[in-house]
């Protein structure tokens, strides 16, 4: 049995916050501890206290003064994506065609896919992000690659193959029959292997024949606990297109329902243009719009409405989207988000924010049972935030008197110099600026 015993000023949340005052939601200790025992999470609470129940000899993380909260998760972004994120000067359908379809052709190669899995996982890493929903390329051995270095590092990852046979470059399209096998034959023999999660993954519905739409619903009827993921309503163009593609659709949302594609265990990406009809529909099904604002913001899409599926029921998560977004940090998509939303009236409260990055956002998996939270029988997924990590945030700091003050701090200021540590399963993963000891608790 192995044990380690990790101190800081924890924070996690309970609920969604209600307000900037709702202290109820979440769980704070200034001077707390995570015992982690053999990848779980055996305990949380004062050091004091959770010390005693640890083995004798155990090992002990220090991380005072730092915040330790769970692992941050991300719902929507593209591994193969990694090389092209910065790619200047064009909107949703142009910057594919000109930058993505040509990117992701490298993907044929396994030698390429392996080299660029591993670089996107410790990207994800250092940045505090512990678990991802991501769209590997056309190619199996993308999939491969990509949970292949997930494993290697313990994450719990979902993913999975993209299927488009139209509306795109011949070397990465595939066909109705040949992207139901290979996903099939894919699902067997990732999902639920160690901690890996496959995705369904039609890429839009515009690089999707009615016929492949068919063989995605085929595939959701057969593997029901597997994800689906997929784009709507990112670009004014990209909807008219899509609907053209599908005329008896009453919308671009009734695309993806007319093949039974959206479930609870859907997410969507962007939801921007949706009508009320199609909010609604998500509400009704449980599928998930996915707020991705800093690409949003990069490729001129628009503004994702976030009181408006708040009202009317729907479910909303926030990703990246590397690589039309703009950064591997979630700490600096949610200061993208505050201020998207800040820009129609809306607000965004530290907590919030914090809230969204951690358990909301596994909710939105519906793992929240695993990960999202510190609670005893979650995996140890962890990570060790530093609210001085930078000399402008070390001097504003100084002025901070309140959780929530510093949680802006970290929101709007932070970036990867401010993830002190993070922990996969209860392994230390970043070992930077941490002082990590093998003492035993009688010397601590």
């Amino acid at each position: 049995m192995s044990e380690l015993l990790i101190r800081g000023r924890v924070l996690t949340f309970i609920d969604e916050p209600e307000g900037i005052d709702d202290t109820a939601s979440y769980l704070t200790v200034d001077d707390g501890a995570v015992l982690v025992r053999d990848g779980k999470i055996a305990a949380v609470g004062d050091y004091a206290e959770i010390s005693k129940t640890a083995g004798p000899g155990v090992a002990v993380a220090d991380h005072r003064p730092h915040l330790i909260l769970p692992g941050l998760i991300d719902t929507h972004l593209h591994f193969p994506q990694t090389q092209a994120i910065a790619s200047y000067g064009a909107q949703l359908l142009e910057w594919l065609n000109t930058y993505i379809f040509v990117e992701e052709q490298k993907f044929a190669e396994p030698e390429h896919a392996a080299f660029i899995a591993g670089r996107f996982m410790d990207e994800l890493l250092s940045n505090g992000t512990t678990t991802a929903v991501a769209y590997c390329s056309v190619h199996p051995q993308s999939v491969d690659a990509y949970f292949s270095a997930a494993e290697q590092r313990g994450m719990l990852m979902v993913g999975g193959k993209v299927m488009m046979d139209r509306n795109a470059p011949d070397a990465l399209r595939d066909t109705p029959q040949k992207g139901y096998d290979e996903t099939k034959r894919l699902i067997g023999k990732w999902h639920g292997r160690g901690r890996a999660h496959y995705a369904i993954s039609p890429r839009f519905a515009i690089t999707s024949t009615p016929e492949q739409m068919e063989m995605s619903q085929a595939l959701v009827a057969e593997h029901r606990d597997c994800y689906v993921q997929t784009h709507l309503s990112e670009n004014k163009d990209e909807i008219a297109f899509a609907t053209s593609l599908y005329p008896d659709a009453k919308d671009y949302t009734d695309i993806y329902a007319r093949y039974d594609l959206l479930t609870d265990k859907t997410l969507l990406g962007h939801c921007i243009y949706l009508s009320d009809r199609e909010i609604s529909v998500l509400a009704e099904t449980g599928a998930v719009g996915v707020f991705c604002p800093t690409s949003n913001l990069f490729l001129g899409s628009g503004l994702f409405d976030r009181d408006r599926f708040d009202r009317l029921g729907a479910r909303w998560s926030v990703a990246t989207d590397v690589g039309a977004g703009t950064s591997f940090s979630m700490l600096e998509t949610m200061d993208e988000a505050y201020k998207v939303l800040h820009l129609q009236g809306q607000r965004l409260s530290p907590l919030n924010s914090f809230y969204r990055m951690t358990l909301g956002n596994a909710r939105a998996l519906g793992l929240q049972d695993r990960i999202g939270s510190l609670h005893g029988g979650a995996d140890a997924d962890i990570v060790v935030l530093d609210s001085s990590g930078k000399s402008a945030m070390e001097l504003r700091m100084r002025t901070a008197k309140s959780l929530v003050e510093e949680l802006f701090i970290l929101q709007t200021m932070g970036d990867d110099r401010c993830v002190a540590e993070i922990y996969v399963a209860g392994k230390a993963m970043k070992k930077r600026k941490a002082s990590v000891s093998a003492r035993t608790l009688e010397t601590a």
